[in-house]
């Protein structure tokens, strides 16, 4: 398995005693697999990425990429958050070419890689601009050009596009999807749309609250070349209306045990 999440423990110090974020996690992604995880408020979706990303360490259990362990943050891994986290200073290249230049990449190198990776998320004529003169869609394509730069085994990605508007959002959606299957980097996404998760995945993780633990894994049998036909097919529409089932349960559950 190319990510392999095994039996995950995490729990945080409270006032009232240890509180249980994640509990028996186990998942995968395999090489070129695109994956979404999602969950109500509370299953500790974005805890789990942290873990992945090795920003935080686990209480229990394993996290491997081909086989070895994570111990901290690592160039196999890229991250893209919600929030754009550019560097206001740098231009659209420099923030691209950043994580090259602290890897040791010469400069003709890093400019050669960052001018390929505008050129994926069609960003060439802005490789000059400043943060400040792109939309939000557009920071947030740097940003994963950024990640991409540094050729990451896998990509992770935290709610990427939640403060986007909604038309902004779906135009996002298919061009990470184009950039997927023209890259073929593995990416491991946490969103709690759920609508966006079965459009976008090849499998989904479907994760419970208060700890969080896997309650289904759900295959999305749809082609790779999905368009915004898509979301209007019955096949489409099932498979939304099972997640958003599970999902209000966990809801439902929740409430009523507080």
């Amino acid at each position: 398995m190319h990510l392999d999440v095994s039996q995950l423990y995490k729990q945080f110090p409270t006032r009232n005693g240890a509180m249980v974020a994640l509990k028996d996690i186990n998942l995968h992604v395999e090489e070129g697999e695109f994956v979404c995880v999602v969950g109500a408020s509370g299953s500790g979706k974005s805890t789990l990425l942290r873990l992945v990303a090795g920003l935080d360490m686990p209480t229990a259990g394993e996290i491997k990429v081909d086989g070895v362990c994570v111990t901290g943050p690592g160039a196999d891994r890229g991250l893209v958050f919600q929030t754009y986290t550019l560097y206001p200073w740098m231009t659209v290249l420099q923030n691209v070419a950043f994580g090259l230049k602290l890897q040791g990449v010469s400069a003709p190198e890093r400019r050669r890689q960052a001018s390929y990776y505008l050129d994926v998320v069609g960003l060439t004529k802005f490789a000059n601009s400043l943060p400040r003169e792109l939309s939000g869609g557009m920071k947030q394509r740097v940003a994963i050009a950024r990640a991409l730069a540094s050729r990451p085994k896998i990509l992770l990605m935290d709610e990427p596009f939640g403060a986007l508007d909604v038309q902004t959002r779906e135009v996002m959606q298919l061009f990470l999807l184009e950039v997927w299957r023209r890259t073929r980097t593995s990416i491991l996404m946490i969103t709690h749309d759920v609508e966006e998760a079965v459009f976008l995945a090849q499998r989904v993780y479907v994760l419970t609250s208060h700890p969080g633990t896997v309650r289904c894994e759900i295959l999305i049998d749809l082609p790779d070349d999905r368009t915004y036909q898509t979301k209007r097919q019955p096949k489409f529409q099932t498979y939304k209306d099972e997640v958003t089932d599970l999902l209000r349960g966990e809801v439902e559950a929740a409430i009523l045990t507080s």
